[in-house]
């Protein structure tokens, strides 16, 4: 269910040459921990098994990019290269660094596999939110929003194999934090990916439309891990998802609204805003409010250590790092109300932004995102979360009546989760073990 991967085999058998899949493994990325690089790598030994009874070599390459995908080009006589497309600083370097160091007779294309509708396809500029861009998707959604034709067997083969993969030694190779451990409940790959999309269908969808903002229901899709290291495609979800309209339609649209516009928005943000993960991203009015409340006295400072422990005098709060730091997943609802208390109770907007992606990309395991930095207004969270410049930055989201700290920015409380669910229960759940 990828159409890099069908774009690089169409080319290949239109020239009747062999297919390669290269995955370069870097040693280090943003803040992610073992935890993040155990679940792609057991996804990547999954892939390797698909493409060897494809026909198709996989390789892993340990480095970056620019360092070994050009030299191994020339080894192999590589006639072109695919890549797939991700809209966040890094990845982009990393693509063009690629794109630099090619042999010059070496076509390169990009293809977004990432979203439904392609990210510059969606949108030729920044779009100020769901509901600028909401006509322009479900617009060309008929004309993206296909079924896959089949990856086949491969018929060239190459001349020469892949290297045997020493998956021991691709872990020993990382320089990451391996003390944030795997989770249990969610376990990598794309057959374990279908499995927990066929139980959402089966289970949860038919709640979705009602419970999705009740933190004890089981509700929502629980996919980003696997959307997010392209495990389990966005738009294989929606196939089988809307095949169930005529009996969950409040939920099936609801569904749809969360996973392409509100996932797409994101991604449009983090690709037109060099700012997506900073106070400059923001909006004029909300850098303005920020900037003019950002002296006004906090009722709480906590140092990121407090925040990172679960801490805090707030015990909703608390139980909703905890979750993440245990499960690494936050339930999306409690995910804008965690950023926005940051922003309470840090010294600045500034710090509380800092805080709050590197608590998320540290633990959540589908941090390191656009849709961490930049969802869309998500009062209706699911798959993906709450963003942290929406909930500390207004990004997306509109002036509300000012008050002290958050200016205009949209403000919740401790009441308000009252009124929405049974906080007691949550808290409970993930109470601090003695």
């Amino acid at each position: 269910d990828n159409w890099a991967f069908l774009y690089a085999q169409r080319l290949a058998l239109k020239q009747k040459l062999p297919l390669h899949v290269c995955f370069c493994l870097v040693p280090k990325f943003l803040d992610a921990t073992i935890r993040h690089y155990g679940f792609m790598l057991k996804g990547l030994q999954e892939v390797a098994e698909e493409c060897a009874e494809l026909n198709i070599p996989f390789h892993l390459l340990l480095g970056y990019a620019k360092d070994v995908l050009p030299a191994f080009v020339v080894e192999r006589g590589v006639g072109g290269v695919v890549t797939d497309f991700c809209p966040l600083r890094l990845p982009r370097q990393w693509v063009e660094n690629v794109r630099e160091r090619l042999p010059e007779d070496v076509p390169f294309a990009q293809v977004d596999a990432h979203n439904i509708v392609p990210c510059w396809v969606a949108s030729p500029k920044q779009e100020y939110s769901a509901r600028t861009i909401r006509g322009k998707i479900h617009a060309q959604l008929p004309e993206f929003l296909t079924e896959f034709p089949p990856i086949i067997r491969h018929p060239h083969p190459p001349s020469c194999p892949a290297e045997p993969i020493a998956w021991e030694a691709c872990y020993s190779s990382l320089q990451v934090d391996r003390t944030v451990k795997e989770v249990e409940w969610a376990t990598p790959g794309t057959s374990a990916g279908l499995a927990v999309l066929q139980s959402f269908i089966t289970e949860r969808l038919k709640s979705f439309g009602s419970h999705r903002n009740d933190p004890n229901k089981a509700a929502l899709s629980n996919l980003s891990p696997w959307f997010h290291f392209g495990q389990v495609s966005t738009q294989r979800a929606i196939l089988e998802v809307q095949k169930h309209r005529g009996k969950y339609k409040e939920s099936v649209d609801a569904f749809i609204e969360e996973a392409v516009v509100r996932r797409e928005l994101a991604e449009n943000f983090c690709y037109y805003n060099e700012n997506y993960d900073s106070v400059q991203g923001a909006y004029d009015w909300a850098q303005t409010t920020l900037k003019l409340h950002a002296k006004d006295k906090r009722p709480f400072l906590y140092k990121l250590q407090e925040l990172e422990q679960g801490t805090t005098h707030d015990p909703l709060w608390n139980a909703a790092q905890l979750q993440m730091v245990r499960e690494g997943k936050m339930h999306g609802f409690l995910r804008m109300y965690w950023a926005k208390k940051i922003l309470e109770w840090t010294r600045s907007p500034e710090e509380a932004l800092h805080f709050a992606i590197y608590l998320n990309d540290r633990y959540e395991l589908d941090g390191r995102d656009p849709n961490g930095y930049a969802r869309g207004r998500a009062d209706v969270p699911s798959p993906c979360p709450a963003g942290c410049l929406w909930s500390i930055c207004g990004i997306h989201d509109q002036g509300w009546a000012e008050r002290a700290i958050f200016g205009k920015i949209r403000y919740m409380n401790y009441a308000g989760c009252k009124r929405k669910f049974d906080v007691d229960q949550f808290e409970r759940r993930y109470a601090p073990r003695t």
